[in-house]
């Protein structure tokens, strides 16, 4: 059995990865909790602008400790910052915006996804949020669907999976997967490997992983800096 804590990335290194593909200018729902974290690592001369379902557009980075404004906050209740040209508007507004294919990109945890693209990221479990919120409207409606996950669950079973075996939060939807161990996109209801960390062997990557994972071309080398924090 191999040792994942030797080789995966940290949330933060996930996150970073994840920004880097991140076009500049584009229109990004970013989930609560760790997904959150995206915002922090945007590339020098690329912004994305960022929505949030209680109705704010473009807003700023978070504010210093002690300087919160509880007024302005995120789906997450997480304080924010206005910038030059934030956008106010009506919670209604706000998913008129997702459900109408505003959003260029949706950026959500998960409990699992499964080789066709569907997704399971809601609970109703202990410590779960008590319900799916705004994600399955995201989920339909959003360009482009990107996961940010660890590899496995904290009891070391694969969260990528052939099938889903919790409630769906959208089915086919999911086109990117940005895990602790590797960059995997889902095309034609596979698993496709685009990068994987340097020092875990395929073998050992299929073996934590619960569908095949197919090659298409040239797998490199998952690189991320490791003073992220």
């Amino acid at each position: 059995m191999i040792d994942l804590a030797e080789h995966k990335l940290s949330n933060a290194q996930i996150a970073w990865r994840a920004a880097q593909d991140i076009e500049d200018g584009a229109y990004v729902n970013l989930g609560i909790g760790f997904p959150e974290m995206v915002a922090r690592f945007q590339p020098e001369g690329r912004q994305a602008i960022f929505h949030t379902e209680n109705g704010v557009l473009d807003f700023g980075e978070a504010p210093a400790p002690g300087e919160e404004d509880w007024d302005l906050i995120n789906a997450g209740k997480k304080a924010i910052t206005l910038k030059p040209g934030t956008a106010f508007f009506h919670h209604a507004d706000s998913f008129a915006m997702v459900r109408g294919g505003h959003l260029d990109l949706a950026v959500l945890g998960a409990y699992q996804v499964a080789q066709n693209g569907d997704l399971a990221n809601w609970s109703t479990g202990k410590g779960g949020i008590p319900a799916v919120g705004g994600a399955m409207d995201l989920v339909q409606s959003a360009k482009r669907i990107a996961v940010l996950t660890d590899h496995v669950t904290k009891k070391g079973d694969p969260k990528l999976v052939e099938r889903c075996t919790m409630p769906l939060t959208g089915v086919g939807c999911v086109t990117r997967i940005y895990s602790s161990l590797a960059v995997i996109d889902i095309l034609d209801g596979h698993f496709v490997l685009r990068e994987k960390v340097a020092r875990l062997s395929m073998d050992d990557l299929q073996s934590v992983t619960g569908a095949p994972l197919h090659v298409e071309g040239d797998v490199v080398d998952l690189n991320c800096p490791d003073d992220l924090a």
